[in-house]
Formats: C-alpha cells, structure tokens, sequence
C-alpha cells in the first residue's frame, strides 16, 4: 500500500482525500471539484469502492432525477496509531479511517519515562488495543507521531529537545525505535503541527486554508497553515518563537536563547523562574502561604495559587499573557491567518489569561478592525496532536 512519496497525487488520492475531508459526497459534487470526465470519475469511485476504501452510504435528496448515490471512506479498511510525545504527558490514539477514535491513553513524563521505557510502554499499550478492538496487526496502516522538536522528519529523529523529566531524549531514532518494536511503519513530524492538522480536521466543513497554532507551555511552539497546507522551514524547528525578541534589554530564559526572548516572559519556565526570584527578594508571601522555599515555587502551586485568587500570582499571569499577546500580534501581522487556534498550559490556565493575550494581540494587529483573525482554543484541545498524527499517516498512503 505504501510506495515512494510522489509531489502529485493521483485522481483516485485526489477523491479518497476529498471524500474523506467531506464525510458523505455524491459524484455531482465531486465533478464540480475535480477536472475529470463523468466516465473517468464512474471508474474511479468503482476501483475505490472495490479495494475497500470506500462505500455507498445511501442515497442524497433528488434535484429533480434520479436520487444521487452517496459515498464515504469506509472507516474498517485499516486502523492508525497517534502518538504525542511531549514533555508533561504523552498520549495514543487509536483511530479508525474516518479518524474516529477508538481509545485514547494518556500518561505521565516522569524522570523515568528515557526513549527506550516509552517505546516499550506504548508498544505494549498497542497490543493491548488491537486485542481489546480484536484488530489484526495487518490492519494497522502505521503509526503517527508528532513530537516536540527539534527534529528531522525525513530521517525519523528527535534531536536535542529541551526539559524532558528523564535522560537520553537526545539524537532518538524514535521512528526506527517503533517500527523494530511493532512492525509497523512510522512517520514523525512536530507536535505543533499535527494539532494544527487536528484542529482543521475538526473544523473542516470551515474550509479554513489559512492558520496559525500556538501553543504556551512549557515552552512555546508554532505552527502555520497556508492554502490548508502545513509551512514547513528548512529546519523543523517548532519552537523559534519563543526566541522572538520581544525586549532589546530583557533576560533569557537559558544559556541558548536570545536576550529579551519572548520565552524569558511568557513560557511555564519563566513563570517559575519570576516567582523563585521575587521570592528570594522579599515577594515571601507564597513562601508563608504554602510553607516551601523559594526552589520548591513549582508550576503547579502557582496554578493552585492562581485558582485561589492570589493577587501576586494573578498579577504575574496577567502579565505572562500580555507579553504573550504582544508576540502573538507579531505572527499575526507577519502571515495574517483567518484563524488562529491558541493551546497549552498557559492558555487553559484561566480564561483570563486567553482572553488578555487574544485582547492585546488584536490592539497590536496592523490594519485592525478592517482586519481581525478568529481566535480559538481549538475544538480538539488536548487531543489535538494524536488526531494530527494519525491524519498525517493517512494522508501518507499511497493509493
């Protein structure tokens, strides 16, 4: 089933595509896309529907004629993987061809959690859905991953990704790791992505063609859609905007990143960092408060204190989110989506927080009010990547 990669689908990838993307179609729909003859169309719904990956589905409502016959992707044909691989948690999917999901498990990033323990836990993970679903491994058209970067995409590798819990995620040949540990094919692409290609998915009767995703955790990760083709650079390298320099004079998070970085403000890091800091210089009212020292001010106490109406943490958030609005605007006047669908942490923090970064990144668009993108926290969320990822495979196969 699978074969080269080739620049230009064929009639019958073409249809399969858009019959997928639609959910249910008749032919007269497809001709009025697609630049083929009724006689040619005829033979390609029919090879379609004889190899299994489509079916008739009934029949839609007559103009006047003969009832037209309905068709749809035939969700049995084969089943895919998704896999996310982020820092805080990972998560499987498993999908049918419709990219309905089947079952979704998800689970924590501890120090334990080296390349070589996640593999094995996943792969185990997938035999036990395949036995559950009483799905034959011959009917895994492959496995999805979408990963937080950098990496490289052709060769299948995790480079040299920062704050993973647990060593070795440095230079990981994750796809070659999955298919010698299953059997089944691989493709990586970045995490950022495949929840763009998700969030689409889940919008896709909006025929959006031009998107920007960001997601603010605990570092920040872009992704852009133009022509509802996903923008790929020369280097896959999903978190440059948190290097966007956003302050000439301002700190950087690490001993990479740019001074006056947008991550120095607006990251989970920088969160932790400001607190420990003011803590060390008098700002102790946390410190009382919950009885830790100023190492021990984790994301996850800041949260606590956050949903506690803490008026130091609010104020810190507030200001995280404005920073962040203000990179946002920078995209925005860069690429000018329709649609920019914001995730992560720090976005679902607290609404406030979504809704100062979307109000400052819209006072900061140039040509504002004649021109206002549509901002979302997305319909897939979490679940996102996974669906990304599974839709990257299926759009992968060769017909």
């Amino acid at each position: 089933m699978y074969k080269a990669e080739r620049s230009v689908p064929s009639h019958k990838e073409l249809i399969y595509t858009q019959i997928g993307e639609q959910g249910t179609v008749s032919k007269a729909e497809l001709l009025d896309r697609h630049k083929l003859t009724s006689s040619t169309l005829t033979r390609v719904l029919e090879e379609l529907v004889t190899d299994g990956l489509i079916q008739e589905t009934g029949l839609g409502p007559s103009s006047g004629g003969r009832r037209p016959i309905l068709y749809q992707i035939h969700a049995e044909y084969r089943y895919i993987f998704g896999l996310e691989i982020s820092r805080f948690s990972s998560t499987l999917g498993l999908f049918d061809m419709q990219l309905n999901q089947k079952s979704l498990v998800r689970w924590r990033m501890d120090e334990a959690m080296t390349p070589q323990a996640l593999v094995d836990y996943a792969s185990q993970l997938m035999r036990t859905l395949l036995r559950d679903h009483r799905i034959e491994r011959e009917q895994i058209l492959g496995i999805g991953i979408g990963a937080v970067g950098p990496l490289d995409r052709s060769s299948g590798m995790i480079l040299d990704p920062l704050y993973f819990a647990a060593r070795g995620w440095t230079q990981v040949p994750i796809c070659q790791m999955f298919e010698e540990a299953t059997g089944f094919t691989a493709f990586l692409e970045n995490g950022a992505n495949t929840a763009l290609l998700g969030e689409r998915w889940a919008l896709r009767h909006e025929d959006i063609e031009h998107a920007l995703y960001v997601h603010a955790g605990v570092s920040l990760r872009s992704a852009i859609m133009s022509y509802g083709r996903i923008v790929h650079g020369t280097m896959d390298m999903e978190g440059s905007i948190g290097q966007m320099i956003i302050h000439t004079d301002g700190p950087r998070l690490s001993s990479a990143g740019n001074y006056g970085a947008l991550e120095a403000y607006a990251s989970i890091q920088a969160l932790e960092h400001q607190a420990r800091s003011h803590a060390k210089m008098g700002q102790d009212s946390l410190l009382k408060a919950y009885s830790v020292t100023p190492e021990q001010l984790n994301y996850e106490l800041l949260l606590q204190a956050l949903s506690a109406d803490d008026p130091y943490v609010q104020e810190l958030f507030q200001q995280s989110a404005v920073y962040f609005g203000v990179g946002l605007a920078n995209l925005i006047n860069i690429f000018h989506p329709e649609l920019v669908i914001l995730g992560g942490a720090l976005i679902n923090s607290k609404p406030m927080y979504f809704q100062t970064a979307t109000d400052t990144a819209k006072k900061n668009t140039y040509y504002s009010p004649a021109y206002e993108p549509r901002f979302s926290k997305g319909q897939l969320k979490e679940d996102a990547v996974v669906t990304g990822a599974a839709l990257t495979v299926r759009n992968k196969m060769r017909i």
